[in-house]
């Protein structure tokens, strides 16, 4: 493990933001985690812990030190009748994983596939997409507590799931590093076919009894047509979060907007975000090199030299008009700095 000063973070963060972090740590193994944070000063604080950094805006240099986590290792911890249980190391590719699993015949995560981001990262964003989230199949959460110098495992009950969110995005888990998670992944897979346009691209390729792969494969294409490629334009996936609002104001909503798409979600209603912007005429809109995606208004993206600033600007404006048009108020699902 190296400490290293003044390191640019453009490789670090799928923006593609040109700013620098004080200090900077590559951590290859709890061990180095726990090592890392021991050796750390008063000049060293504060600490951002980043994975691949695909869910981060940067919009000025970090003051304190910035530490990758880079561990890898995927291992069957045990097995019963019904399920495989996967350990998996923080620093692995979350992609990666689900590509794991599902060549081993391992079901219940093939819908999250091509997810940006780590092993580690996703409990803390409780990822979800076609109608699964990671809470759906997490059987624990490794994680380092720096403060008490022990490791501790957190069950899915003690995590406070909720859309987007755990008890990790909250100031109070600051001294907790997450490690490795645990995974409850069944033997004889139950499919989720029926969210999205899963079904429809099914049918079109002629699949009548999907594998496994089959399915990731239409998930990866589905999300490849939507989403762009980092590699290819700077982005961080979905910007903002998809709102929800009350019953009745729901009903006041759809009346005047008689064509807004919605879904039941318990006693609320969840409002797509793209259909909101893109209604306030933001879809494909670009201003200098910060934009929002042709495809996919969630999306905000750098076409080249955009800084962290302008992309939060043109991200506040949106806010701005879909709270003017709309009285939503729309919440990011990306971390800023």
């Amino acid at each position: 493990m190296q400490v290293r000063n003044n390191i640019s973070l453009k490789p670090y963060n799928t923006f593609g933001i040109d700013v620098k972090a004080k200090y900077f740590a590559e951590l290859h193994s709890d061990d180095e985690i726990v090592k890392f944070y021991s050796s750390l000063g008063p000049e060293h604080l504060p600490v951002l812990i980043l994975g691949t950094g695909s869910n981060i805006l940067f919009t000025k240099d970090y003051p304190g030190a910035v530490a990758c986590i880079r561990s890898k290792g995927m291992v069957k911890l045990m097995e019963d009748e019904k399920y495989i249980y996967l350990k998996v190391a923080a620093g692995e590719i979350w992609d990666d994983v689900v590509k794991y699993a599902v060549e081993h015949g391992w079901g219940g995560i093939e819908n999250l596939s091509l997810i940006p981001g780590t092993a580690g990262a996703a409990p803390i964003q409780n990822i979800g997409a076609y109608g699964v989230e990671i809470k759906d199949v997490l059987w624990s959460v490794e994680v380092a507590d720096i403060l008490a110098r022990n490791y501790r495992a957190f069950r899915p009950s003690d995590c406070n799931f909720g859309y987007r969110s755990s008890i990790f995005k909250t100031k109070g888990m600051s001294r907790m590093v997450i490690t490795g998670i645990c995974l409850k992944l069944r033997k004889d897979p139950v499919l989720r076919l029926d969210y999205g346009d899963i079904r429809k691209e099914l049918d079109i390729a002629g699949i009548k009894d999907p594998s496994l792969s089959a399915v990731r494969d239409i998930i990866i294409k589905i999300r490849s047509s939507k989403l762009p490629d980092p590699s290819v334009v700077g982005n961080a996936g979905s910007f903002f979060m998809n709102p929800f609002v009350a019953a009745d104001e729901y009903a006041r909503l759809i009346k005047e907007f008689p064509h807004m798409p919605s879904f039941k979600s318990g006693d609320a209603v969840k409002i797509p975000a793209a259909w909101l912007i893109e209604r306030c005429g933001f879809k494909g809109k670009r201003v200098g090199d910060a934009g929002v995606h042709e495809n996919q208004p969630l999306v905000l993206v750098n076409h080249g030299s955009a800084t962290g600033k302008q992309i939060l600007d043109l991200a506040e404006k949106i806010i701005a008009s879909v709270k003017e048009k709309f009285g939503i108020t729309l919440e990011t699902e990306v971390n800023v700095f």
